[in-house]
């Protein structure tokens, strides 16, 4: 089977199981695709952890799920030097960050301190403690989740760390035909019915990823798309080159990190499309998920009522397209 056949049937895996979030499982994808961590919000019971847990059991690589808790500390993401007296020296105890896919659940519910700690391990890939920096697995994807209801006794991201989350997506409930079948599928997993979807032998290996990454990377993206991602992200910078409206919604444009997001992004969702190019379309269709939390909406657009999502619009609206 192709690398592209390969992940359209794990596309078709997920899906069966993680019903009516379609949108979601893309994005993990597409993550996976582009080497990225992700940020999901949605109220609870959404299939959040149930996403990623059904991804690693469908690739070769392993899970870990990290509950951010007020008390939690940072070596208990990255892992400490622990004393071993029949040694007369201190050994490197690895933390539950040192694992290929690790779900960090309701990340604002940690202070800033801890928060920080994924910093370094999402964007180097790596953990330094005390005067050692120790290299995580090659695969490695962060996907944290946050409750957008409760806010009593959380944190909220600083920017620094959102800026280092390749898409932040933001997911609702099903709809009452995905409902029902959520419902089916939830009493044959209880009675134990539920179709086996994989084994050990068609697991997606960890090269066969890597090669799906290469062919990701191959796909043509013409220069005028290339001009339209750069144009997109400098109406960001210089607003008012786009009218004195959109200009005052804007407090703060994106970072060139959003550049590169667009790119990749862009590329891995034409390559699942089964498209040896890259339209303006693609870009688009991300645009959303890459600059809402890179960009700052000023308090006078807030106080009007405009979101992120609006001025996102928008910007596409004003800058033309290839």
């Amino acid at each position: 089977m192709s690398q592209l056949g390969a992940f359209q049937q794990l596309t078709q895996q997920l899906e069966n199981s993680i019903i009516g979030q379609s949108r979601l499982v893309k994005r993990l994808l597409i993550a996976l695709l582009a080497d990225g961590h992700l940020l999901v919000e949605g109220a609870p019971g959404l299939a959040k952890t149930r996403a990623i847990s059904k991804l690693s059991e469908l690739i070769d690589g392993d899970f870990q799920r990290i509950q951010f808790t007020p008390d939690l500390l940072p070596g208990d993401i990255t892992g400490s030097d622990v004393f071993r007296p029949e040694q007369s020296s201190f050994t490197f105890q690895q933390g539950p960050i040192f694992h290929n896919l690790v779900l960090a659940d309701e990340i604002n519910r940690a202070p800033a301190k801890v928060q920080s700690a994924l910093l370094e391990a999402m964007s180097e890939r790596q953990v330094s403690v005390g005067s050692h920096s120790h290299t995580l697995p090659e695969l490695f994807l962060v996907m944290a989740t946050q409750n957008p209801i409760e806010q009593e006794g959380t944190f909220p991201l600083p920017e620094a760390q959102l800026d280092r989350f390749l898409m932040y997506v933001s997911i609702d409930f099903p709809d009452d035909e995905s409902e029902l079948r959520i419902l089916r599928l939830s009493r044959l997993e209880a009675q134990g019915k539920a179709p086996t979807q994989h084994n050990k032998k068609n697991l997606l290996s960890q090269a066969d990823i890597f090669s799906a990454r290469q062919a990701v990377l191959n796909v043509h993206m013409s220069e005028a798309i290339e001009n339209y991602i750069v144009q997109l992200v400098s109406a960001t910078r210089k607003p008012q080159n786009y009218g004195a409206e959109f200009a005052a919604a804007i407090e703060y444009g994106v970072s060139p990190r959003a550049t590169i997001a667009l790119d990749r992004c862009a590329r891995a969702n034409a390559w699942l499309d089964q498209r040896d190019f890259v339209s303006p379309e693609d870009v688009q269709a991300l645009a959303g998920d890459i600059l809402r939390h890179r960009i700052g909406l000023s308090y006078q657009a807030e106080a009007q009522g405009m979101t992120k999502a609006m001025l996102i619009e928008q910007l596409l609206h004003l800058v033309p397209s290839p």
